[in-house]
Parts: C-alpha cells; sequence; structure tokens
C-alpha cells in the first residue's frame, strides 16, 4: 500500500507521546479538558473521517435491506395486497432466529477490533495479525457448526417465533435455509471487517459492501419477480440474491485483507493453528460480549412473539416500523466505529485523556444526526410506511409507531456511541448486564402491561421499546462517567 494510503489511518493521538497509567493524574471520573497537544478540530477531523465511510455503508445497506423488503412487500401487487403483508411476516419471523445464530461470531468480532485497536496503539503489527488469524478461525469453526443448525432446525425456530399460517412458515422457513446456506461468507467478511475497523480503515469495508448491495438489488429483481428468463422465486428469490451479494463481499473482502493496508496483512503461510493465549484474550471481550447479545437476543425474541400474536396486519407493521429504525441505528452504528476504534488506540497508547476525548466528542456528533432522523420520522413517518404495503391500516399503525421512534433517537444513538466506546475498552460485562436489565427485562415487561393491561396493542410495545432505550441510555452513560473503563486490562 502506499504511504499516503498508510498517512490515511493516522491520527492526532498518532503524534502524541505514549501515556502512562494515570495519564490524567489518576482521576477515573471523565474529565471535559481538552487532552494538550491537540485542537477540537483535530479530534473532529478523526472522528469523521472513520465514521463518514461507516456511515455511508451502514447507510445504503439499510437502504438495500429496505429495497429488499419493499420488494417482497409487493410481492402480491396492489390487487393483493395480504399477499406482501404475509411475505412481509415470513421474512421478519427469520430475522431474530437469523441474529441469534449470528450472536458467537459478532461476540468475538468485538474482541478482534478492541485488541487489533489497542495493538495499532502500541504499534505491534505482528500481534494484531495474529489476533486476526485466529478470530477467522474461530468464525470458521463455530459458523459451520451453526449453519447446520440453522438449516436442520429452520421450521422449528420458524414455529417458536410464532408463524401459524402454514403458508407464512413455509416461506420463512425456505428464506432462513439459504440464508444458512450463506452464512459462513458473511461471518468470515464480518470478521475482516472487525479486523480493518480496529486500525480505522472504515472505507475498505464501505467499498466492498456497496457493491455486495448492488448486486443484491438486482438479483432481487431478477429472482423475486422472474425477469429476464431467471425463475420467479419470490420471498426465497430475496434470500438467495442476499447470499450473491454477501459471496461478492466476501470474495472483495479477502483480497484487501491479503494484500494488506500497512498494517494488517493476512500472511496464509503462517498458517491458522490455534493460539490458545490469543483465543483467551479474545474470549476474555468476546464472551461478555455474546452473553450480552444472547441475553438482547432472547428479550427480543419474546418481545417480537408478542408482537406476532397481535396477528399479520400489525406484525406487518411491526416488521416494517423494525426495517425504518434499524435505519435509524446507522447513525449510532457508524459513530460507534469511530468511538471504538479511537478508544481503543488511545487505550493501547495508554492515553486515557484521549479517550475520553474522542468519546465525548463523538456522541455530540451523533446526537445532531440523530434529532434531523427524528424530524423526518415526525413528518413523514406515514409515507415511508406507504413504500413497502399499501394497506391502510399498516400504514396507519406505522406511522403512530414512527412517532414513538422519533422521540427515542437522541437516547438511541447517543447509547449506541457510548457502549461502541466502552467495547473499545474492553468493558463488555458492565454493557452485558446493563442489556439484562432493560432487554430481557424491562422492555418485555412494559411492553406486556401496554399491550395487555391498557390495550394498547402495537404502540404498547412500543412503548416498552421506548422505556428500554431510555433506562439504557442513562445506564450507560452513568457507566462512561463513572471512568472505571480506564482500568481494564486486555491482556
Amino acid at each position: 500500500m502506499a504511504t499516503s494510503e498508510k498517512d490515511r489511518l493516522r491520527t492526532a493521538l498518532d503524534r502524541l507521546p505514549d501515556g502512562v497509567p494515570d495519564t490524567d493524574n489518576g482521576q477515573l471520573k471523565v474529565s471535559k479538558e481538552l487532552p494538550k497537544g491537540v485542537t477540537n478540530r483535530e479530534l473532529y477531523s478523526d472522528i469523521v473521517r472513520i465514521a463518514w465511510p461507516s456511515f455511508v455503508e451502514l447507510i445504503l445497506t439499510q437502504l438495500a435491506s429496505m429495497i429488499d423488503l419493499m420488494m417482497v412487500g409487493s410481492i402480491g401487487g396492489a390487487a393483493h395486497p395480504e399477499l406482501g403483508a404475509k411475505a412481509l411476516s415470513a421474512v421478519g419471523l427469520t430475522t431474530q432466529p437469523k441474529f441469534l445464530l449470528m450472536t458467537a461470531f459478532i461476540a468475538m468480532n468485538t474482541g478482534v477490533t478492541a485488541l487489533v485497536a489497542r495493538d495499532k496503539g502500541t504499534g505491534d503489527k505482528e500481534r494484531a495479525n495474529l489476533v486476526v488469524r485466529q478470530g477467522l478461525l474461530f468464525t470458521f469453526v463455530v459458523t459451520i457448526l451453526l449453519s447446520i443448525l440453522g438449516i436442520v432446525f429452520a421450521r422449528q425456530l420458524v414455529l417458536f417465533m410464532g408463524s401459524t399460517e402454514e403458508d407464512v412458515t413455509t416461506w420463512a422457513v425456505q428464506y432462513l435455509q439459504i440464508q444458512m446456506a450463506g452464512f459462513l461468507t458473511m461471518a468470515l467478511t464480518s470478521t475482516i471487517t472487525a479486523s480493518l475497523r480496529g486500525v480505522g480503515d472504515s472505507r475498505s469495508s464501505m467499498f466492498y459492501n456497496l457493491i455486495a448491495n448492488v448486486i443484491n438489488v438486482i438479483f432481487n429483481w431478477l429472482l423475486i419477480y422472474g425477469n429476464l428468463g431467471f425463475p420467479k422465486l419470490g420471498v426465497a428469490g430475496a434470500s438467495l440474491a442476499t447470499v450473491i451479494g454477501q459471496v461478492v463481499a466476501f470474495v472483495i473482502a479477502s483480497c484487501i485483507i491479503l494484500k494488506g493496508n500497512g498494517f494488517l496483512k493476512l500472511e496464509l503461510k503462517k498458517g491458522f493453528l490455534p493460539d490458545f493465549a490469543a483465543l483467551s484474550h479474545l474470549m476474555q471481550i468476546g464472551i461478555p460480549a455474546m452473553v450480552e447479545q444472547l441475553l438482547m437476543r432472547a428479550g427480543i425474541m419474546i418481545f417480537t412473539k408478542m408482537v406476532a400474536g397481535l396477528g399479520t396486519t400489525a406484525y406487518a407493521a411491526h416488521q416494517i416500523c423494525m426495517n425504518i429504525q434499524a435505519l435509524s441505528f446507522m447513525t449510532g452504528q457508524a459513530f460507534a466505529v469511530s468511538s471504538t476504534t479511537l478508544m481503543g488506540q488511545s487505550l493501547g497508547k495508554k492515553r486515557s485523556d484521549m479517550a475520553q476525548a474522542y468519546c465525548t466528542r463523538t456522541r455530540r456528533i451523533g446526537m445532531m444526526c440523530a434529532m434531523g432522523l427524528a424530524v423526518l420520522f415526525l413528518f413523514c413517518g406515514g409515507g415511508i410506511v406507504a413504500l413497502y404495503n399499501k394497506d391502510p391500516d399498516i400504514i396507519h399503525m406505522g406511522r403512530i409507531v414512527l412517532l414513538i421512534v422519533a422521540a427515542v433517537q437522541p437516547l438511541q444513538t447517543s447509547q449506541f456511541i457510548i457502549a461502541g466506546g466502552l467495547r473499545g475498552a474492553g468493558d463488555t460485562r458492565s454493557t452485558a448486564i446493563i442489556t439484562f436489565v432493560t432487554v430481557l427485562l424491562i422492555r418485555p415487561v412494559m411492553a406486556a402491561v401496554m399491550m395487555y393491561g391498557f390495550h394498547f396493542g402495537l404502540y404498547g410495545a412500543w412503548i416498552g421499546v421506548a422505556c428500554d432505550q431510555l433506562l439504557r441510555s442513562i445506564l450507560v452513560l452513568m457507566r462512561y462517567q463513572s471512568g472505571k473503563w480506564k482500568t481494564i486490562k486486555l491482556r
């Protein structure tokens, strides 16, 4: 890679001297003072440089997902919107089982990013590349096993999620089994992405994911509707199109990591034999993150089953709003990439003062973007829902739900960014505990009270989501402000 490309990965942190464990005079509480030797402009520049490719990538990925659902939702056409509602429900029933099966490698990827970021801070290329190889090894072995489980038990998973109509169940099983067949390439790509983000390279993942999304949309058009002589596969075609895009992304990502970016380079000749010390360090971060993900998925699955019991129309509206809300996640997640990367690198350099400076300013930018999304949902919610399905009941319910989504935008984005910073510091245990309290307890309990006690139906379920986001935001902020993440040792 050219020198200019190496320079592109440098931050203001790189030119500062290493700190010492008490670089902030031993104070655990977060300080508002600007570190000596840097300016606000430099900090914001580093944050945006890492965040904007992730933002573009995540937004366009979610837009592709939205187009995917819009195409699925139009299967019956204007004459038979009920078929589109069933198709949407079928895809929605597979979402949580798929995310549940993704838990293991998503959690380990948290460890990959945190450790690679620390190694980038210390300048230890050899150790960083060892982490990458061990992460890929773990992902490969675990994903093979999970893929088999997902294919074999696809029907049971769909039924567990609350499917009650046989044609919806059949479509959902087809969709999930195809996803599981392509699970490995998606998982390995995500580990490569986690590695690149650890060194601040978010442009590469933007590049290959954008190409994958374009291919996904093209094959959606070909395979869902049977255009240009391709078979008309409906819901199954949408799933197959996603897998084709994922395979392309994996091929490009593999080429990038094999070529190297100046700090990371996957050298196949060094092999993939287990290094138990490196795996242990990964698991030190990954296991709490896995517990967090499992708790989150368990809570969301309970929540989703409750909503599925409201009927096909309400569940279709819910699925549409979940998909739209996921678009709003992208702002928080994109800036969380900056927070994770820069905090990890800062702590690797023993500059906790820089870590908190980056995190605080990342949160400010993210919340400003969240306010813009809140205004969009407030005034354009009904029109956005209508893009998915023309059923008046679905549009009405979706519009009301998006008002709730608009209200929680600033809290949601702040929570994503601070939690990302805590994970970059290796503080995954606290986020796991917070997730247990909020997603597994508060969300389903409050949703049940509002749905059944106050008879608010779908709206009550989303009030439960708002309560979850409020409390989670408060608890995550309290943990960050305590400064205890500064003392965590990863090796």
